[in-house]
């Protein structure tokens, strides 16, 4: 049996969004370290500059939704957020292929101002990382 570790899933999974957004004619910068307010350095996978219509947009995409993640994720975004351009998002698609995210981890997102994208619902987001 083929065994697929959790940092190739991610980096498939990554890898995925990288191809959909290129086939999308999305600019984006990849693999970017922001440094936070505490002085930590968080990474996020994408970058969407600001455009006349937008507010910058950052991507992180997620293989595998939990609670942790959501932990983890809202504290780097917390901590950027204030160093980064006034209005700048955080887009999070979540990988839906094999397991629905659960609907709290979902929720969880939206309550700290992260714009969760199932990745089977992606479409809906192409006029926002578009413009």
């Amino acid at each position: 049996m083929f065994y697929l570790s959790e940092p190739l899933v991610l980096s498939l999974f990554v890898e995925d969004v990288s191809a959909w957004l290129s086939s999308n004619d999305i600019r984006c910068t990849p693999r970017v370290k922001f440094t936070g307010k505490t002085g930590y350095d968080h990474y996020f996978d994408f970058v969407v500059p600001a455009s006349r219509k937008r507010p910058e947009r950052l991507i992180k995409a997620v293989s595998k939704p939990s609670k942790d993640m959501v932990e983890a994720l809202a504290f780097a975004w917390i901590d950027t957020k204030e160093v980064r351009l006034e209005n700048s998002m955080l887009y999070s698609f979540l990988n839906d292929t094999d397991k629905m995210p659960a609907i709290s981890a979902i929720e969880a997102l939206r309550k700290y101002d992260i714009v969760p994208i199932l990745w089977s619902e992606r479409k809906a987001a192409l006029e926002e990382l578009a413009a």
